[in-house]
């Protein structure tokens, strides 16, 4: 009987939260953008996510020009779904209503080749992408063990060969991009004005001044500051209540 009410109660919290996903989408066919906000929020009080709930969540802010919640539902939305190019293009014409034009460093040198190179996809695609090639690679090991000619078995060699260096390849540069992805922490700044401190006080020296919208990469935690880097690598101390992290 437990089990059922549980179940009951689990089909039941997936129905609100579709009727809620759903009523949230009428407001914003009707240009209601804050009673869309409002359903699409309590979809995710409930503990519900996805990509194209954050997708709508992040419209919704954009229609009201409130840049941090936009970037930052954006940002989210792609956490889920990397590959998706309308979220990408949506959130672009997001950060360009936010005031900061931080500059983006680029990486050199092998680092730079390496970095550009595993970006391309996300670590899950990568995955599939070992997978692929040893799903060939095993295509040729069949034709290579039951080949009679020796020309061809040289063929079926050389195409395992191959899809062994693409295995290699494609798995160490997924492991690589998960790494990374793990390693970051970036965050939106939600204040409207934010200083960025030299130390980790409130009279300390500003390094820089960031208005609300801004991406910055949280590096340690202090108390109630964070130490935090921006795209043009320049760090300094905000206070916890000025940011919110992308990935919680």
């Amino acid at each position: 009987m437990k089990k059922i009410l549980i179940l009951l109660l689990f089909v039941s919290q997936i129905f609100w939260a579709q009727t809620a996903f759903d009523q949230g989408n009428k407001y914003y066919e009707k240009e209601n953008f804050q009673a869309a906000i409002s359903s699409y929020e309590s979809v995710l009080a409930s503990g519900k996510q996805s990509a194209e709930l954050y997708f709508n969540l992040a419209n919704s802010y954009y229609k009201l020009h409130k840049v941090a919640p936009a970037i930052y539902n954006y940002e989210k939305a792609l956490l889920l779904n990397p590959n998706d190019n309308e979220i990408k293009t949506n959130l672009e014409f997001a950060r360009k209503m936010a005031i900061d034009d931080i500059k983006i460093i680029p990486k050199v040198g092998f680092n730079k080749l390496l970095a550009d190179f595993t970006s391309k996809y996300h670590y899950d695609t990568w995955a599939w992408i070992a997978v692929g090639f040893a799903f060939l690679f095993l295509l040729f090991f069949i034709g290579y063990y039951f080949s009679q000619k020796t020309l061809l078995k040289r063929v079926f060699f050389i195409g395992m060969f191959l899809g062994l260096i693409g295995i290699f390849l494609s798995a160490a540069s997924g492991f690589s991009e998960k790494n990374r992805n793990d390693n970051e922490r970036p965050a939106i700044v939600f204040a409207e004005i934010a200083p960025l401190k030299s130390e980790p006080k409130s009279g300390g020296q500003d390094a820089a001044v960031l208005h609300e919208g801004t991406k910055v990469y949280i590096l340690e935690s202090i108390a109630n500051w964070k130490k935090v880097e921006l795209t043009d690598e320049t760090t300094g101390w905000i206070e916890d209540s000025a940011i919110k992290e992308i990935k919680n």
